[in-house]
């Protein structure tokens, strides 16, 4: 019987640090970066990219999540590894039905 190919699946690990309300946001990006290293190695995940945004996700035009989006468009990775909500508005350009945790 032959071996199918599986390729391991990329992730980016995307960390948020929402620039609206300072004290809302209870975990730094520090933490964040941690916790999701944490959950990549105990699930054995392959993050092939760490990114940072300090940016609310209410407006639309995030420059790194987007660069990210068309990153794993041309596959660059499969899906993304993040903390807190990757978008909080519907005009985000994000299909929240397509999000891969």
């Amino acid at each position: 019987m032959p071996m199918e190919n599986l390729s391991p699946q990329k992730f980016f690990l995307y960390a948020r640090k929402s620039t609206d309300v300072e004290d809302k946001q209870v975990r730094s990006i520090e933490d964040q970066i941690t916790e999701l290293r944490a959950f990549a190695k105990q699930e054995n995940l392959n993050i092939v990219n760490e990114l940072v945004e300090k940016q609310s996700a209410k407006i639309p035009g995030r420059p790194i999540f987007n660069d990210m989006l068309n990153r794993i468009e041309s596959g660059k990775a499969n899906g993304i590894l993040a903390w807190h909500p990757l978008c909080q508005s519907p005009s985000c350009g994000y299909p929240h039905s397509a999000q891969t945790f």
